[in-house]
């Protein structure tokens, strides 16, 4: 590390050498000649903006510095001395024939203070008179003539911005200072004509900021503050104060918008929006203002949705309807909105379940719960068939449009053994087959069905006793009618059996073919038919069938060992044939097209529908119906359930 004394001399030698640096640089200003250099080839300046004087192939003395004057905002706006820079930056001066004497560079030392401390004109002590008495002195002083083109430069930047602003006095006096200088006739020119412009505009501005205080900003049309700032801005297109002017009108406008905003007046916040747009287009303020109302809408939206959706909670659809209208009103584009609607039409169509959904209701007053239900969408259909087709039944003619317009659930299978057996053990019920005795059963024997006074719904399509899985069969309409009115007071939702329209429709699952899966024989396992692949116990085959086809079932299968439908229903059109609620009618005249029931008072007969284990091909089509005494039991012959929603 060095001493003391070693830093001490460092200094001293460090000054020592500073001094005779700028003693060379002051000599080399000064007295040039000194060092054999030719003053007249100094770089000349072009009177001209930002020209190069024509005999000078010399480089601008400082690029940084001009750089610092060009960057930045527009010229009007700038500093009057950043104009007068930019402006005197090429000068065209006459070039140095000699060098100053020491009195001329006195005077020169004293106006550049004068120019630098802004005394540009108006007395002898002024930068104007220093400069023009130093060229008066030494007519070739390049100092002396570029002093005087920037105190021009100077009174023109500022008169420009006394113009720019409005202050056409404070422009007219140094206007005055202006004219006397040499080579100023074209700017004076230019700049009282400006300064005519203004004196003329300068009325209509004040009229505007008092049409702008009484908040007549834009409106009456053709005598607002806005039509006078257009006005002006024709006169004069570059006035500053009618440009800020039209900035206050639209934030006066926007002002506005923000307020209809703030009284949920979302129709009148975009009217507003509108207007602004049309005063100054895609302004950062309207921008601005424009999102804040598009985040205020959307929150106010979903506001009301979040309203909405708890209505539709609480099960009020017709208020969540109301409510969501609202919310569709103050934002047309909610993103959430058509989740919303889904549910809503899921509400006042399917109580809030999905078409598609599988939900099962557990009892309310013992353990348990109904069987798995599924949702069937609302639709139309054609029931029955046409006059045309090739198996014409009379019975199921004549073909009608049928219309369901409110969803219902029906079970996914038919009711199974066990299912039944929790009904008969917990209400004490005695099915038919029990009070009346027997049912009719399959004889392998003779392969056909016959009477079986033994037979009960504990019992398979044989006479023996059935598993749980199986669907119960052996079962009256009575039987079938009592389970679901067991299920209605379990749950406290109504149970029934589903109606003849109901139950085709489910069945063709929106098929218009001859059976949900086509016109003809499966391709793979559907459903529990007759199949000329299928074998009885004893070897047995069906003398009309499925050609081709084999599901390995003689008799019932578990439900649920083939495919759904596409309305996800199992062995809806095999298995075992269904009770529907309807009464029989010999055709569809006068049949009600709305999916309802067509019920008659007292009715004995009932409708049956669906395939079975046993149905010819022609007895599984989509379209066929029977009749059946309601008090019937077979072997081939269950049920399934449907929930209202």
């Amino acid at each position: 590390m060095p001493s003391n004394a070693t830093l001490r001399r460092q200094r001293t030698l460090g000054g020592a050498l500073g001094v005779i640096v700028l003693g060379f640089a002051l000599t080399y200003h000064f007295f040039p000649r000194v060092f054999h250099v030719d003053p007249t080839q100094a770089p000349r300046r072009s009177m001209s903006m930002g020209t190069q004087a024509p005999t000078s192939g010399l480089q601008p003395e400082s690029v940084s510095a001009i750089s610092e004057i060009n960057a930045g905002p527009p010229l009007t706006l700038a500093p009057a001395a950043v104009i007068a820079a930019h402006s005197s930056k090429n000068a065209n001066l006459p070039e140095q024939l000699s060098a100053d004497t020491p009195a001329v560079q006195a005077l020169l030392v004293r106006a550049a203070k004068a120019l630098h401390d802004g005394q540009l004109a108006g007395d002898a002590n002024s930068a104007a008179a220093l400069f023009a008495q130093a060229l008066k002195d030494k007519p070739d002083s390049r100092r002396a003539a570029q002093g005087l083109f920037d105190v021009r430069a100077r009174l023109v930047a500022e008169i420009d911005q006394d113009i720019a602003v409005g202050d056409a006095d404070a422009a007219e006096d140094l206007l005055d200072a202006l004219r006397p200088l040499p080579d100023a006739a074209d700017d004076v020119a230019q700049l009282e004509a400006s300064l005519k412009t203004l004196v003329k505009v300068r009325p209509m501005l004040a009229k505007a900021a008092g049409l702008l205080q009484q908040g007549k900003v834009d409106q009456p049309h053709g005598g607002s503050a806005l039509d006078i700032y257009r006005e002006v801005q024709q006169l004069d297109p570059q006035n500053a104060v009618a440009e800020q002017g039209i900035f206050q009108v639209q934030r006066a406008v926007l002002d506005r918008a923000l307020a209809a905003v703030a009284q949920n007046d979302f129709v009148g916040a975009d009217q507003q929006l509108a207007e602004a747009q049309t005063i100054r287009p895609g302004s950062q303020q309207m921008l601005d203002v424009h999102k804040r109302v598009d985040d205020m809408r959307e929150q106010r939206a979903n506001g009301v949705l979040a309203q909405a959706r708890s209505a539709l909670d609480a099960g009020n659809v017709e208020l969540a309807e109301k409510l969501a209208v609202q919310a569709r009103a103050i934002d047309p584009g909610l993103a959430t909105l058509a989740d919303f609607d889904e549910r809503l039409t899921n509400a006042r169509l399917y109580a809030s379940y999905k078409p598609g959904q599988v939900f099962t209701d557990r009892y309310v007053d013992l353990p348990g719960k109904t069987p798995a239900m599924v949702v069937i969408p609302t639709g139309s259909f054609q029931m029955g068939v046409s006059a045309d087709a090739d198996e014409r039944i009379d019975a199921e003619m004549p073909q009608h449009a049928v219309t369901i317009d409110k969803g219902f659930a029906m079970a996914r299978t038919a009711v199974t053994v066990g299912e039944f057996r929790e009904f008969v053990r917990a209400s004490g019920y005695v099915p038919d087959s029990v009070k009346l005795g027997g049912s009719s059963v399959y004889d392998e024997r003779s392969g056909a069905l016959r009477d079986d006074s033994d037979a009960t719904w504990q019992d398979d399509y044989a006479g023996h006793k059935a598993d749980d899985k199986l669907p119960v069969v052996n079962i009256s309409w009575n039987d079938a009618k009592a389970y679901t009115d067991w299920l209605s007071q379990r749950t406290g939702k109504i149970y029934r059996l589903p109606s003849e329209a109901e139950f085709e429709y489910a069945l063709r699952g929106g098929t218009t073919s001859r059976y949900w899966w086509g016109d003809g024989v499966p391709t793979h396992p559907v459903e529990n038919l007759t199949g000329s692949g299928d074998r009885s116990r004893s070897g047995r085959r069906w003398s009309h069938a499925f050609r081709g086809y084999r599901d390995g079932y003689w008799g019932p299968a578990p439900v649920m060992s083939f495919v759904a439908n596409p309305f996800g229903l199992y062995d809806i059109n095999g298995n075992v044939s269904e009770w529907a609620q309807d009464c029989w009618h010999d055709s569809y005249l006068r049949a009600p097209v709305d999916g309802s029931a067509w019920l008659n008072p007292g009715c004995r007969v009932h409708v049956v529908r669906g395939g079975s284990w046993g149905s010819s091909p022609e007895q599984v089509n989509s379209a066929y119906r029977q009749g059946v005494n309601g008090d019937a039991r077979s072997g081939r012959v269950g049920f399934r359930v449907v929930r209202e929603l």
